[in-house]
């Protein structure tokens, strides 16, 4: 029973960090109706900051706290409503979703950039000179103590905020409607800016108590907000009482499986995963009303043609045979994997381009195809590669079947859950025996991957792995431009219109996410086994949650719609990391940032940059005698890269000075011989009808 006590203690002072966090996340969800998933990443840079001033400059703890509480969070607060989200305030609830995950992602980059994550910053406990107290057979310190009382007030603080002050009706009226709201004579943009300095205030409280007892780690902190995720979502992300009942099942959950787990191999993970379980089974469980402040604004899909996307493909593989020409070894382990991750932010298009399904967990199913094929190709049998495609496939309908009634913000923390589930646990797993077959993982190492053997022809060199890789992506976007035409793909943009809608007409739930969400996952374990291939050895820390966020942003940036992401997405990711850090090897930090920053430009440009892209450069590829002068000066150019004539720059300046000339000229030509606009109830007389004429039609009318 001693013992029961004592864990239960631990557990609630750990409870009511979460309580304070986690209240910080449901008061600024109900005043603004934004989910901000850096709220931990807030905590975890104020921790840091309270480090710096109270260990690093040696101020006094009581300054250095006030410095954090006082002007560091409520500034930062300020300047994240102000320029990261009042200009996507009117935007729909995908585009402020991505705004604070590009700052999660851009915080926990910072912060690593700020303070080197080798070595160690330990932070004491608040008035660790203290006796603790005695309360009968349990000892509790004045640092758990105090996080309990702090747990209080809070919660006393916020209760008369919301319920016996102006502000704080202001603050829960706003999200519902800010124009009616402002007819009453109140401020919404007040309502906002109050809610985002208490937010962060509260996740400053949160990171700076909970920094002593864990280490001060960019990522560590900024992921123990799960658990807060999870108090929050036992609130509804509405009530604060219940999200405080939240906070104590969680607490205590991790207190007493840390106390009462069996000590074998197998456990350990489970113990750290448990509020990520706990977080997908509430997720399940309990009721969710409509989400707050939703909209339903879509953007067309881009339609591609077949014609293109086999030039497309091609250009894929050449792009691919001229890097592996032009390249030496070094450079081609640098550069090769792109394909592979191309391959990867593939696997958007379909799910979340297509069907509007959000999911933050395609890099962590990578590494479940990457396992895949290194447990079953120890020497490169080809049939691995479809077993890839098939278990991972597998367990994107796994996530599919329990997650049916998510969507939006939910599904995105859902999908978050089980990549961090994943993370802490399975892939931490040692091998084990099920029904008789030996399972490993990564087996708590790194695993060795072979390239694949063709009839005893073995791919090895990166060179050869890199163009393997670009033909697996260019027979991949071609498989989503076939079914982004067929009628499966026109039923997925069917659903991501409105689901209701969908299942009125007959169509199943079920059996279209699952089977989207199989596609999905299949074709991402494709890619993780394809980049492990290029790595030769690959770790589970390759495939955490954290990792695959700037994959994720990239893939938003360039359009989920887009056939061509997947290239874009590879290209964008590795292009510039390798390419600044040979020219100028200072900007390692600063590449680090670059998807966080353009994820937070994606206000901007919400429809992605790829179809913009590919309306700019039509004109040059409709244009024969430009896309010949073009492929003509690439030849003479390649040809004197390979001989050793010119350098990789040249190359790479020379191409894009005539890409870039020759597409202004076929634009001009163009623009003089365009044909006047034709009115819809022409076409077909005036003009020849188009394939995609009965798509256009069929939007309008479903939108009228």
């Amino acid at each position: 029973m001693e013992q029961f006590l004592i864990f239960g203690v631990v557990g609630l002072s750990t409870a009511a960090i979460y309580a304070i966090v986690g209240s910080g996340l449901v008061l600024t969800y109900t005043t603004t109706g934004v989910f901000n998933f850096a709220h931990g990443a807030a905590g975890m840079l104020s921790a840091f900051a309270y480090w710096q001033l109270s260990v690093g400059w040696g101020w006094p703890v009581p300054l250095a706290l006030a410095a954090v509480l006082l002007v560091l969070a409520p500034a930062f607060g300020l300047l994240v409503e102000k320029v990261v989200l009042r200009p996507v305030q009117n935007l729909g609830e995908a585009e402020r979703l991505v705004m604070t995950v590009a700052l999660l992602s851009g915080l926990i980059a910072a912060a690593r950039w700020i303070w080197d994550p080798n070595l160690p910053r330990p932070l004491t406990t608040f008035f660790t000179e203290r006796e603790p107290l005695h309360l009968g057979p349990v000892t509790v310190t004045w640092h758990q103590a105090l996080t309990m009382i702090v747990a209080v007030l809070v919660a006393l603080a916020l209760w008369f905020l919301l319920n016996r002050t102006r502000i704080g009706a202001e603050m829960r009226a706003t999200v519902d409607d800010r124009a009616l709201v402002g007819l009453t004579g109140a401020d919404p943009v007040r309502a906002n800016r109050v809610a985002w300095v208490l937010g962060t205030q509260l996740a400053a409280i949160g990171g700076i108590l909970i920094a002593p007892t864990v280490a001060l780690d960019a990522a560590q902190l900024s992921l123990l907000i799960v658990s807060a995720y999870t108090a929050a979502i036992f609130g509804r992300l509405r009530s604060l009482p219940l999200t405080f009942l939240g906070a104590v099942v969680v607490g205590c959950l991790e207190s007493y499986l840390t106390g009462y787990l069996p000590q074998n191999q197998y456990l350990p993970g489970l113990r750290l995963a448990a509020p990520a379980l706990l977080l997908f089974l509430a997720l399940l469980l309990f009721p969710h009303g409509r989400l707050r402040g939703r909209d339903r604004r879509l953007r067309p899909v881009p339609t591609p043609t077949m014609r293109g996307s086999v030039v497309f493909a091609g250009v894929i593989v050449l792009f691919a045979v001229v890097l592996a020409t032009v390249l030496d070894e070094v450079d081609a382990i640098s550069y090769g994997p792109m394909f592979a991750l191309g391959v990867v932010a593939l696997s958007f298009v379909p799910l979340s381009g297509f069907a509007g399904q959000i999911s933050l967990c395609q890099l962590s199913i990578a590494g479940v195809g990457a396992v895949v094929w290194g447990q079953l190709a120890p020497d490169g049998q080809p049939w691995a590669l479809v077993a890839a495609f098939a278990v991972s496939a597998l367990v994107g309908a796994l996530i599919a079947v329990p997650a049916l009634r998510l969507s939006g913000v939910y599904l995105a923390l859902a999908t978050a859950a089980f990549a961090v589930v994943l993370d802490r646990w399975i892939f931490t797993l040692p091998s084990f025996e099920l029904f008789g077959v030996r399972i490993a993982v990564f087996n708590q190492s790194s695993v060795e991957m072979a390239g694949p053997d063709f009839f005893g022809f073995r791919l090895e060199e990166p060179a050869e792995l890199m163009v393997f890789s670009a033909l697996c992506l260019a027979l991949g976007s071609l498989g989503v431009a076939a079914l982004r035409l067929s009628r499966f793909g026109r039923r997925l943009i069917a659903l991501r219109d409105s689901e209701a809608a969908y299942a009125t007409l007959g169509g199943s739930l079920l059996a279209a996410r699952v089977l989207v969400f199989a596609l999905s996952a299949g074709i991402a374990g494709v890619g993780g086994a394809l980049y492990g291939m290029q790595l030769q050895s690959v770790t589970a820390e390759q495939f955490n949650f954290v990792a695959g966020l700037p994959i994720f942003l990239i893939a938003v940036i360039g359009g989920l719609g887009a056939v061509g992401n997947g290239l874009f997405v590879g290209t964008a990711y590795l292009g510039p990391i390798h390419l600044l850090n040979a020219v100028a090897p200072w900007t390692h930090n600063i590449v680090q940032l670059l998807p966080a920053l353009a994820g937070l430009g994606f206000a901007r440009h919400p429809e992605g940059i790829v179809p913009g892209m590919r309306h700019s450069w039509e004109p040059l590829a409709r244009s024969r005698v430009a896309l010949s002068a073009l492929l003509g000066g690439f030849a003479v150019l390649w040809l004197l890269r390979i001989g050793d004539v010119v350098g990789n720059a040249v190359l790479l300046l020379g191409t894009a000075v005539l890409a870039l000339a020759l597409r202004t000229w076929a634009q001009a030509k163009e623009a003089t011989a365009t044909e006047p606009e034709v009115p819809v109830e022409w076409w077909g007389v005036r003009r020849p009808w188009r394939k995609e004429d009965e798509e256009v039609l069929s939007r309008g009318i479903a939108g009228g």
